[in-house]
């Protein structure tokens, strides 16, 4: 490839890191803007299905050995009934989703997976504390101005700024995400304490009376520690935050129907986060000249297929590939390449997830768990 490029990530999450990272490893030059001051432990924890596991370890640069020194490895994924407890249905996953897939599943902490992750970029290429105020068009650059003072110019503009994107905002115009009328707890227990609930080593989903109500649980810490994830329809409560506080005791009460089993898990809670969940329908298209979107920018979904993350980390690769793919002065072409490959896959994982059915009884995993972001045919 010749002359030289610079692409410009707005958004230094999990998407932006990883897009960084691949842009580099294929000959790229990339700079990350994030608003964060610092990168704390903020979010939730994260389901990395074998997809995203396999699109990570790419990456080379030993992330995936970080990923995996704090990371839990799920024996299973299991689909139980909220009542009865009934087992509906059990996908082996460990060493058997490593053979099958080429990867394992692995979950983990948002804030363990940047820290695996950051040590990959050349200091310098994140640079923290950058708000973005305005976008606009400088002959063949982008120029982005800053909050604050303060101001950058970038060849290729990737906005991977989440669901209130700016950048998405500059491209597609003003639209406000739609509140989907369920809300989520988010709660970690001690392992020790939940002894005689069986399989914390597994995803389990506890599939309610209805499509919001759910129970999810999964192993965290190397198994140390156990997530609880539960949602349900509550259009009266629309706080959209990772650190709200929720109230104990109205989770418990919420799921007071549910087996035993799934009780125990909410009784071992001594505090729990509660957020409101938003979703957009799948959009036309992402990108208009050298900018693009990527992960919740472009498709934020519902969590009931643990997909978020791993879609956009799949983002991150492809987008990286199609731009190593074409000569600098080609990127916009590059970028419809990018787009061309991931709207079809992202539309039908925002559908099901939001369908919310996918593996509630036995069925093939495979269409999810063995796309291999690295060697996808683009074009």
């Amino acid at each position: 490839m010749s002359g030289q490029q610079l692409v410009g990530i707005v958004g230094g999450g999990v998407g932006g890191i990883v897009a960084a990272i691949a842009l580099r490893r294929l000959g790229r030059e990339v700079v990350v803007f994030e608003q964060a001051a610092r990168l704390g432990r903020v979010g939730a924890d994260i389901n990395l299905t074998p997809n995203a596991v396999a699109a990570l370890d790419g990456l080379g640069e030993g992330v995936g050995e970080r990923l995996r020194e704090t990371a839990a490895r799920p024996s299973h994924r299991i689909s139980r009934t909220w009542d009865t407890g009934e087992e509906t249905s059990r996908l082996e996953m460990g060493a058997v989703a490593e053979q099958r897939y080429g990867s394992p599943q692995l979950t983990i902490h948002r804030a363990d997976l940047l820290d695996a992750l950051v040590p990959a970029l050349p200091d310098g290429v994140l640079r923290l504390g950058c708000t973005l105020s305005a976008i606009r068009q400088d002959g063949d650059r982008t120029v982005l101005e800053f909050a604050g003072g303060g101001s950058a110019e970038v060849d290729v503009l990737v906005g991977a700024d989440g669901i209130h994107s700016v950048v998405r905002t500059a491209l597609l115009g003003p639209e406000q995400p739609e509140f989907t009328g369920v809300v989520a707890y988010r709660a970690v227990v001690p392992a020790d304490r939940l002894a005689g609930v069986p399989n914390l080593g597994a995803f389990t989903k506890w599939w309610g009376a209805d499509p919001a109500t759910q129970i999810v649980t999964f192993p965290l810490n190397r198994g140390r520690d156990v997530f609880v994830f539960a949602t349900r329809p509550q259009d009266s409560w629309r706080e959209e935050s990772w650190t709200a506080p929720g109230d104990v005791e109205e989770l418990r009460r919420a799921y007071a129907a549910f087996h035993p089993e799934a009780r125990a898990l909410l009784d071992a809670c001594d505090s729990v986060l509660k957020s409101a969940l938003y979703v957009r329908d799948p959009l036309p298209r992402w990108s208009a000249g050298t900018r693009t979107l990527l992960g919740d920018a472009c498709h934020p979904m519902m969590p009931f297929m643990a997909q978020g993350a791993g879609m956009a980390i799949e983002d991150a690769v492809v987008l990286s590939r199609a731009l190593a793919g074409h000569e600098p002065a080609d990127a916009a072409a590059a970028l419809l390449v990018y787009e061309a490959a991931r709207r079809p896959r992202t539309a039908d994982v925002q559908i099901g997830s939001r369908g919310n059915d996918w593996l509630r009884v036995a069925g093939n995993a495979d269409w999810v768990y063995g796309y291999d972001a690295w060697t996808v045919p683009l074009g």
